[in-house]
């Protein structure tokens, strides 16, 4: 129990140092407690220490949490979107930050509830991560005001693992700099840049991010 509330308070002081170095001082960033296969005990630990804000990975494995976490919180599915899970998400999550092909935004919109949206994109190009590259990302928005129930809101990436993370510092600069050419090109107001996690955070918020979604350093090493 107190090694996550002592987590949580370093993560914030972190951010803090983060967003001082980087002369941001206008918003707060949003730290997002990662919770894949964290049992509801440990979440409500991160919960009773001041974290609002959760994320999942899997519709099945949160879905199960979600219907019986009854404290208010908001939850973000960040995981990869499975097109027969779908149906489940807009009942479940408050954003969803995974969105990688136009199938998936279609499917949301026909359930007829607003969604904040966010879109990955694979800045990094690696095979092994989800996220659309630019250019498809692209073909995704410049049809996205046809979808009634979608609220764009920014983009999601993540950073290959390196020990040093200035050394994927340009992925984050290129996500920020993604997300004011989408705005201009498309007419949009997407100001969420959920980008960082629990070894680059910090170099993430130097470079723009407005959510971090941080696991391991929270709840340890899941097994």
């Amino acid at each position: 129990m107190n090694d996550i509330v002592k987590s949580i308070e370093i993560i914030r002081e972190k951010i803090a140092r983060a967003q001082a170095k980087s002369g941001r001082t206008e918003r707060d960033v949003l730290l997002i407690g990662v919770t894949k296969k964290v049992d509801i005990e440990r979440i409500r630990i991160a919960y009773d220490a001041g974290l609002r804000d959760f994320g999942e990975n899997y519709v099945q494995e949160a879905k199960k949490k979600i219907e019986s976490f009854n404290e208010k919180a908001t939850w973000h599915m960040i995981g990869h979107i499975q097109t027969n899970k779908i149906k489940y998400i807009p009942k479940l999550f408050d954003y969803v930050h995974s969105v990688d092909r136009w199938e998936v935004v279609e499917l949301l919109n026909r359930f007829e509830k607003k969604m904040k949206v966010l879109f990955e994109v694979n800045i990094a190009g690696e095979e092994t991560k989800h996220g659309a590259s630019p250019d498809e990302l692209k073909k995704i928005i410049e049809r996205i005001e046809t979808l009634n129930f979608i609220e764009p809101v920014g983009l999601m990436t993540m950073a290959p693992f390196v020990e040093d993370p200035e050394e994927v510092r340009w992925v984050f600069k290129r996500t920020r700099e993604l997300l004011e050419e989408l705005n201009r090109e498309f007419g949009l107001d997407m100001k969420e840049l959920s980008m960082g996690m629990s070894n680059d955070f910090e170099v993430a918020i130097e470079e723009g991010a407005t959510m971090v979604r941080i696991g391991t350093a929270i709840f340890g090493e899941r097994i």
